[in-house]
């Protein structure tokens, strides 16, 4: 299956890295984490075209029964654009579309508002990393439409330990501003191969939003990528409705496609 999404072409190259199973079936492509089944976007089909409508349920069935014990369904929909429309009978049998917005840049420059106060530096020792976990915590505490729960520490936990084998392996880095010995954002960059470099997970701490903080740590990995990774076009993939869209904007990243995900949390 040829992929034409920029973003799920980079998603599936960094998946693969940090040890998912990433299957051609055809007409789809199977993602299976197993060391992380709760990973919504580590275990999902990417469809080559939307699904018709007496083919929606051979889809769901097919999928619920290669993930028998996860209790949700996620699917990615190849392609550039917006396909809400065609996706209609998807959205009827229960599932929620999110179109995000992949950005890509060729060069950067500094953010209007650099933050000269916290430290750019990548995460190196055990409590570096158990910051990151705290923080992806926080994160997700202040969300009040997408909070996971509970569960979500174990998600983080998880996470961050793939995160970190893919970093020891020299697959990509990971990044923090830090304010004295505090953790306050995070963000990965990862080599997609091809030129391509790509951001993973953009945190900022609730307490330190506008501040410059995340616009800073982006410009600065964003140097890294280019200057000691090698990287062509960088790209980041961000929910258009979010503020954090603009920061990554103001220095220099330009909107490029559309990626088009389905889930739904409870089968």
């Amino acid at each position: 299956m040829e992929i034409r999404s920029l973003a799920f072409r980079t998603d599936l190259a960094l998946l693969r890295l940090a040890g998912s199973t990433v299957e051609d079936r055809g007409q789809y492509v199977a993602v299976r984490t197993q060391a992380n089944p709760t990973f919504r976007w580590g275990n999902f089909d990417l469809l080559a075209v939307p699904p018709a409508a007496d083919e929606v349920a051979d889809v769901l069935a097919r999928y619920d029964a290669d993930l028998p014990d996860g209790d949700f369904r996620t699917f990615g929909v190849d392609g550039t654009t917006d396909q809400a429309a065609a996706l209609a009978p998807m959205l009827e049998a229960g599932l929620r579309i999110d179109a995000a917005t992949v950005m890509t840049a060729t060069s950067v420059h500094a953010p209007p508002r650099p933050n000269r106060s916290v430290q750019c530096r990548t995460l190196a020792t055990d409590d570096d990393w158990a910051q990151r976990v705290e923080l992806s915590v926080a994160v997700d505490a202040a969300d009040p439409d997408g909070s996971e729960g509970a569960g979500y520490r174990t998600f983080a936990e998880r996470r961050a330990d793939a995160d970190r084998a893919l970093c020891e392996a020299g697959h990509g880095t990971w990044w923090g501003a830090f304010a004295g010995d505090r953790l306050v954002a995070s963000m990965g960059l990862v080599d997609a191969g091809s030129g391509l470099a790509r951001f993973q997970s953009v945190e900022t701490h609730p307490d330190h939003r506008g501040q410059g903080i995340a616009g800073t740590l982006v410009h600065r990995v964003a140097a890294h990528g280019f200057d000691e990774v090698g990287a062509h076009t960088l790209v980041m993939v961000a929910d258009p409705d979010y503020l954090a869209i603009r920061v990554y904007r103001s220095v220099g990243f330009t909107d490029t496609e559309t990626q088009t995900q389905l889930e739904q949390r409870s089968r």
